[in-house]
């Protein structure tokens, strides 16, 4: 620093200037990247979160029931709806509709044991392959455990109070999808069984239709 004459002085506070300038913008470019991997790492919690929490809900949205993931094949239920369709009686057509259920479920579990294995705790992806491996291998499925791990991630991210001890949850099991009605084959099993019926009505109101047509003509005519 030169305070000697004032050219000293206009070049010591320049100086002084940049070197606060560069100092400034040093801090502005850490600031930015701190500020940038902070919302990196916020959106990857959020998303592994969002994606755990929907698992969640499909692994123990259900706390009645039939709480074990039936592992049931596609090639079987399509088994079943071959033998299905020899029969036109409603209880053939509610047996489809509740294999063709039970595939939804499986189907949405093994997508979830397929998220908690891509982001899951350690526990939870040896839980989530248990189950995995169990399905590949025909047998059924308790999701139990897996949810209450689940649970406990969740709340321990989101800074909740652990569930108390002392209380008592029953066993929670895999997500029942709502009825959406009768499959196909159902529907065509029952229309077989009613298509003698409905031919006729149809048949009748459809002759009747022209019997009146006929009259009204024939009246126009008189």
């Amino acid at each position: 620093m030169d305070f000697s004459s004032w050219q000293g002085v206009v070049a010591t506070v320049l100086g002084l200037a940049v070197i606060t300038l560069v100092m400034v913008g040093i801090r502005l470019l850490v600031m930015q990247t701190v500020q940038q991997r902070n919302q990196r790492e916020n959106r990857q919690v959020n998303e592994r979160l969002r994606l755990l929490i929907a698992a969640y809900k499909v692994l123990g949205g259900s706390f009645t029931g039939d709480l074990l993931v039936d592992p049931t094949r596609l090639r079987d239920l399509r088994q079943d709806a071959d033998a299905a369709d020899s029969a036109v009686d409603n209880g053939a057509s509610v047996a489809l509709t509740g294999s063709d259920r039970r595939r939804r479920v499986r189907d949405a579990v093994e997508a979830a044991l397929s998220d908690v294995i891509l982001l899951g705790t350690e526990e939870q992806v040896r839980l989530a392959a248990q189950a995995a491996s169990d399905l590949a291998a025909g047998r059924t499925v308790e999701t139990a455990a897996l949810v209450v791990s689940l649970r406990d991630f969740v709340r321990q991210v989101l800074d909740l109070e652990p569930v108390p001890s002392d209380l008592t949850i029953p066993k929670q099991g895999a997500l029942r999808p709502p009825g959406g009605g009768s499959s196909g084959r159902g529907r065509e099993a029952r229309a077989d069984a009613t298509g003698g019926k409905t031919g006729a009505g149809a048949a009748g109101a459809g002759g009747l239709g022209m019997g009146v047509g006929l009259g009204g003509t024939g009246e126009a005519d008189r």
